[in-house]
C-alpha cells in the first residue's frame, strides 16, 4: 500500500518541477503536481519546496490534518524514509533559513497593559513575513488609520451621581448570553503567531464567557476549533468566503452547518484582495528565492503583487450578488450575516433580504483604501435607517483599541464589537495572552461605563456621546449634496 511505501530523499528530490512536484510534510510524501496551481497560498510557495521537506513552512500556517483532509488519496506517495535523511540534505532545505527570522524576546505578559503593548510586542517577536501579513493594510493605510482616529473624535457626555457600583458588561446575542460584547474578528492564519492559533483564541474566549468568529482561512478547521473545548454546544460563529466553485461552497456550508454554528457571516467587502504592499514585498523576496532554487523564470500572476493575502484570497468569487443570500439560506438553518457592510443602503438591503444581522467592516483597512471608517458607517445607519439597529444584530470592527471604543459603538447601536489585529498579536502569548487581552478590554469597558454613568449596556444610548466633530461627514441619503449632483447628472444623460 502507498501508506507503507518508503520514499528516499534521493527519490523525493527527483520530483522537483512544476510538472512533477512532490514534497514531504511531517514525514509523509505527497504528489502536489495537480494541487499546486490551485493552492490558496499561491503556486510559488509550493514550487519553493518541490522535491524537498515542506514541514516547517506548512506547520507555520496549517493545522496537522489539513493535508490529509484536502488532498486526494492518490496524491499520497508514502512515508519519507528517515534512514536516508542526512545532515547535508537537511542543510539544503529552503525552510531552514529563508522564511524565518530570529525574533526578539517578548516582554512578560504582566507588562502588557493595553492593546498597543500587544502590538509593540508582536512587532518585535514575529517574523518579518508574519508581521507584514498581520499588520499591513491596503495602499497608503489611510482607512486603517482613520478607523482608529475616528473613535478618538467622538466624546462622552457623562452623567454623574447615578450610582454605578458594579457595572454589568453582559449582553444577549442570537439567544446566547456573553459576559462581554467582544469577539475576535475572523482573522486568517493565527498559527503564524502561535502553534495553537485559533485553538488558543477559542479556549481563552470560552474561559471569559465570550467567543470568536472562526475564519474561512483559519489555520485549523472549524471542527478542530470547536473541539478545542469540551462543551460542543458553546456558541462559535463562522465566517464564509464564497468560492468561485459554488459546489465547493455548498459542501463547505453544509459541513459547517452540521456542527451547528451560532451564525454564518458571509464576507462581501473583498471581491478581490486589496493591494497590501508590505505583505507583497516580503512575498516578492520569497518568490526571488524560489527562482534561485528552482531556476523558475516566471510564475503565472496578474502583475499586481504576490503577497500571502492576495494569493490566499485567489479563490474568492467576485460575482457575489444580493440574490445569493437566498441561495445560502437554502443550504443552512444557521443565521446569516452580511460581513463588510459599508453604507446605510446596504444595511437596509441586508434587512430586506432577511439576514439575521450585519457586520460593519472595511476589512480593517485591508480592502479598498479610503473607504470610510467603520464607526462613520454606524453613524450613517443611525441617521438613515435606524430600524436596522432595532431589527438586526449589528457587529462592527475596525479601529477598536480601548474599552471606551467598545462603549461608543454600543451607544450608537452595535450589538458587539470585533477585534482582529489585537487578537492576532495577543495569541503570540497563547491562550494566556488572549485571555489577558479580553480581561484588559473588559476592565476598560467597566471603567468607562462607571465614569459615563451607566450600570448595564442596556442603558447605553447615543445621548451619552458628542459626535459633533463627525456629524458633517455622515452621509444622509437624498438630502446629501453629493446625491443631488448624481441625480441631476443622470437626468441629463
Amino acid at each position: 500500500m502507498a501508506q507503507e511505501k518508503k520514499i528516499s530523499v534521493e527519490e523525493l528530490s527527483k520530483h522537483n518541477s512544476q510538472s512533477d512536484l512532490w514534497a514531504s510534510i511531517n514525514g509523509t510524501v505527497w504528489d502536489l503536481t495537480s494541487f499546486a496551481p490551485s493552492h490558496p497560498g499561491g503556486l510559488s510557495i509550493i514550487l519553493e519546496y518541490a522535491g524537498q521537506d515542506a514541514s516547517r513552512a506548512y506547520n507555520e500556517v496549517h493545522g496537522p490534518s489539513l493535508a490529509s483532509r484536502s488532498l486526494p488519496s492518490f496524491a499520497l506517495k508514502g512515508q519519507l524514509d528517515e534512514s536516508t535523511v542526512t545532515d547535508e540534505w537537511k542543510s539544503k532545505q529552503v525552510s531552514n533559513l529563508e522564511h524565518t527570522s530570529t525574533p526578539d524576546e517578548k516582554p512578560d505578559l504582566g507588562q502588557i497593559l493595553n492593546t498597543y503593548d500587544f502590538e509593540a510586542a508582536a512587532q518585535k517577536a514575529l517574523s518579518k513575513k508574519t508581521w507584514a501579513f498581520q499588520s499591513g493594510a491596503a495602499n497608503d493605510n489611510l482607512t486603517h488609520a482613520a478607523n482608529v482616529n475616528f473613535y478618538r473624535r467622538i466624546f462622552f457626555r457623562p452623567r454623574v451621581m447615578v450610582g454605578v457600583p458594579e457595572p454589568d458588561t453582559s449582553t444577549n446575542i442570537l439567544g446566547n448570553k456573553f459576559s462581554v460584547p467582544v469577539f475576535s474578528s475572523p482573522a486568517a492564519l493565527a498559527k503564524l503567531a502561535h502553534p495553537d492559533g485559533e485553538l488558543a483564541m477559542y479556549r481563552a474566549a470560552h474561559s471569559r464567557g465570550t467567543t470568536i468568529i472562526a475564519c474561512n482561512n483559519a489555520s485549523f478547521s472549524y471542527g478542530e476549533i470547536r473541539s478545542a473545548i469540551e462543551d460542543q454546544d458553546y456558541p462559535l460563529l463562522y465566517q464564509l468566503y464564497v468560492n468561485k466553485d459554488r459546489k465547493a461552497t455548498e459542501k463547505l456550508v453544509k459541513d459547517i452547518s452540521a456542527l451547528k454554528p451560532a451564525a454564518i457571516l458571509v464576507t462581501v467587502d473583498l471581491p478581490v484582495v486589496g493591494k497590501r504592499e508590505a505583505d507583497e514585498r516580503i512575498q516578492l523576496d520569497a518568490g526571488y528565492q524560489a527562482q534561485k532554487h528552482m531556476a523558475v523564470q516566471s510564475v503565472a500572476g496578474d502583475k499586481k503583487g504576490s503577497g500571502l493575502a492576495r494569493s490566499t484570497g485567489s479563490f474568492i468569487d467576485p460575482n457575489l450578488k444580493w440574490s445569493d443570500i437566498g441561495w445560502l439560506k437554502t443550504l443552512t438553518d444557521a443565521p446569516i450575516f452580511v460581513k463588510g457592510v459599508q453604507s446605510a443602503a446596504d444595511a437596509r438591503k441586508a434587512l430586506e433580504h432577511g439576514c439575521a444581522g450585519i457586520y460593519i467592516s472595511n476589512h480593517g483597512g485591508r480592502a479598498v483604501d479610503t473607504a470610510q471608517p467603520s464607526i462613520l458607517t454606524l453613524l450613517e445607519i443611525q441617521a438613515n435607517c435606524p430600524e436596522v439597529l432595532d431589527q438586526m444584530e449589528v457587529f462592527i470592527d475596525g479601529g477598536v483599541r480601548r474599552g471606551s471604543d467598545i462603549l461608543k459603538a454600543i451607544c450608537l447601536g452595535a450589538s458587539a464589537v470585533c477585534l482582529g489585529r489585537p487578537y492576532l498579536y495577543a495569541v503570540g502569548y497563547g491562550e494566556e495572552g488572549v485571555g489577558h487581552l479580553i480581561d484588559i478590554l473588559k476592565d476598560e469597558l467597566e471603567t468607562a461605563m462607571q465614569q459615563v454613568g451607566i450600570r448595564s449596556l442596556s442603558e447605553a444610548h447615543p445621548g451619552l456621546l458628542n459626535t459633533a466633530e463627525l456629524d458633517p461627514y455622515v452621509y444622509r441619503g437624498d438630502t446629501h449634496p453629493y446625491a443631488r449632483k448624481v441625480v441631476r447628472r443622470q437626468s441629463k444623460l
